[in-house]
């Protein structure tokens, strides 16, 4: 792991490359404009305005070539603080449009000075900082990696800007393992393999950010759906139900309207109702609570739901199941008393690190997110009450071990939260669980309790611990590269016919692995036996019987187990003990 310093080089070099292939490009193309050229964790981008010249692969390699000549030419980075009216000026008379746009924001914002760096012919609006010279980079540890369309400033309404993407390390050797990662990232792309495996789509008349789940995947969500009500009924969880819409009345209380519309649906009248379709299933969970008076002694109260939610995301934004416009949340919330709150906390801690165990993911990281302390009034509730939240979380979380950092400003509307992300199987990582404390919901729907002596309001806990079944399932592909374990498997038995007199039998077989809850299937096609297993190493079947004249004569089970060229000989027995076995324990 890099210590701060080292990366703080790191982002300098990614920043200065950037600066490079802008002066590389508008070598190349002088009548280019530049918008905005960041780090990013892995490299760099810039996004350009080329006009009608059209940029592809050949010219990102003209591009790297040029990149590389600025290197060895050890050109240096020269800073100059100017007035902001001579920066605007100077950049209206080059007429580089998006960099004015830039300043005319910051002078309202009540800039009064700007930086500038000049490398070589090309100067740029930027803060900076910088490497000394070009040099200073090493040939070999960068590279440019892919184009984008990229919308200026983000907005679809305006111009669709070409995003040149780099990659940069502190040396080849790290950038070699890195294009590596990314090399069997492609193999294992869930819209990829949702294709070739026949799991998922997603059709233009449905509409986009909608996920259609397909009998593969679909059997995959119902073992993962299973598993996950019985791991939350054991631990003390009540499972509720709530309808997709509610009224508007609804979502004012709750403060969606004011701080979540943009992510919201427009709404529906019905019989001169507005309602809306819910982007959370929280103020349902609420309305639960206050059906009926509630008494101390009855907490904590934990309910949970697999709540269909919907929520607007532009559609340049969209990403196969990783983003999507309607998902399933896997969700619960936690309505306890303020003395119960860190144990509830904690457990709900403990049962993140139990999921993740059992779908094979170890290595993780926490981030608090908390309040901007500059903009306190961008939340709802008392200061005090945040106060005490985010000390009380602090305390819980530094008990586990569990590396996490402390994001300012990232905290959602309504309270603190921790997110926790994980490493997949090629060290990539992604955000799963969620644990939220909200003192604000339950002062805003006024949900009260009889104490001992008099009325409390309690606290809730939200808390998912997958995030969206859609997302996490299009984790779950990469990370298995689709060959899910045999507990999860589409097909954890495929049957294969040798001939035209096999397959009555083989259809008994499979109803009897039917009836022991084995998803089996059959492939009685008119191919030949090694097409058949082929097609089922393909499609990543874990188990593979073929049955023939001995198998049937003999009762005996021919079996190739997923990665192994062997065959094996088993009783029927034997092998139904096996594999029940190994479901049993998720291996």
């Amino acid at each position: 792991m890099e210590n701060k310093n080292e990366k703080s080089e790191l982002e300098m070099q990614r920043h200065s490359l950037a600066h490079i292939m802008a002066l590389a490009v508008m070598q190349i193309y002088p009548q280019a404009k530049f918008a905005i050229g960041p780090d990013i964790d892995n490299g760099f981008y810039y996004d350009i305005d080329f006009f009608d010249q059209k940029i592809g692969d050949s010219e990102l390699i003209e591009i790297e070539k040029k990149m590389k000549h600025i290197v060895k030419q050890n050109l240096k980075f020269v800073k100059s603080k100017i007035n902001i009216d001579e920066a605007i000026s100077r950049f209206e008379k080059s007429n580089d449009v998006y960099k004015v746009e830039i300043l005319k924001d910051l002078k309202l914002d009540g800039e009064a000075l700007v930086s500038l760096y000049q490398l070589g012919d090309f100067v740029d609006l930027c803060r900076g900082p910088h490497i000394e010279s070009t040099g200073k980079i090493k040939l070999g540890s960068f590279k440019l990696d892919k184009i984008a369309g990229a919308y200026w400033r983000g907005d679809e309404k305006n111009k669709m800007l070409t995003r040149i993407y780099g990659l940069a390390f502190s040396t080849k050797e790290e950038l070699d393992d890195y294009v590596k990662i990314m090399e069997e990232a492609k193999k294992r792309n869930h819209r990829k393999l949702g294709q070739e495996l026949d799991l998922f789509s997603i059709s233009e008349k449905v509409g986009p950010g909608l996920i259609l789940w397909h009998p593969k995947l679909s059997k995959v969500r119902e073992a993962v759906e299973s598993f996950w009500r019985e791991f939350h009924r054991k631990r003390g969880y009540d499972t509720v139900y709530t309808p997709h819409i509610g009224l508007a009345k609804l979502w004012q209380t709750s403060g969606h309207l004011g701080f979540f519309k943009d992510s919201m649906y427009s709404p529906m009248d019905v019989d001169g109702e507005n309602y809306f379709v819910k982007p959370m299933n929280c103020p349902f969970h609420v309305e639960i609570y206050k059906s009926r008076p509630r008494s101390w002694r009855e907490f904590p109260l934990r309910w949970n739901e697999l709540g269909s939610v919907y929520r607007y995301e532009k559609s340049g934004e969209l990403s196969g199941m990783l983003r999507v416009r309607g998902f399933t949340q896997d969700d619960a919330h936690i309505i306890c008393r303020k003395d119960q709150f860190a144990d509830e906390y904690r457990e709900a801690l403990n049962l993140s690190f139990e999921m993740f165990k059992t779908f094979g993911f170890t290595d993780v990281k926490g981030y608090l997110a908390v309040r901007d302390p500059k903009n306190v009034g961008n939340y709802m509730g008392d200061s005090e009450i945040w106060d005490m939240a985010e000390e009380t979380i602090k305390e819980v979380v530094s008990e586990f071990d569990m590396p996490y950092e402390i994001e300012e400003g990232g905290a959602k509307f309504y309270g603190p939260a921790l997110d926790i992300k994980v490493k997949d199987s090629i060290g990539r990582e992604w955000q799963l669980t969620t644990i939220q404390l909200d003192l604000n919901l339950p002062e805003k729907f006024d949900m009260i309790y009889k104490g001992p002596e008099k009325d409390e309001r309690p606290i809730m806990i939200h808390r998912a611990l997958l995030g969206s079944l859609e997302r996490f399932f299009g984790v779950l592909i990469e990370h298995y590269g689709g060959a899910f374990p045999l507990w999860l498997a589409p097909s954890q038995v495929r049957i294969l016919s040798v001939g035209e007199k096999h397959i009555d039998y083989c259809k008994k077989l499979k109803q009897e692995f039917l009836n022991r809850d084995i998803r089996a299937e059959l492939d009685i096609n008119d191919e030949t036996v090694s097409n058949k297993i082929r097609k089922a190493a393909n499609e990543k079947v874990p188990y593979v019987l073929v049955i023939g004249d001995k198998e049937m004569d003999e009762n005996i089970f021919a079996v190739r187990k997923r990665g192994s060229n062997d065959t094996e000989i088993f009783s029927p027995n034997d092998f139904f003990e096996t594999i029940l076995k190994e479901i049993k324990e998720k291996i």
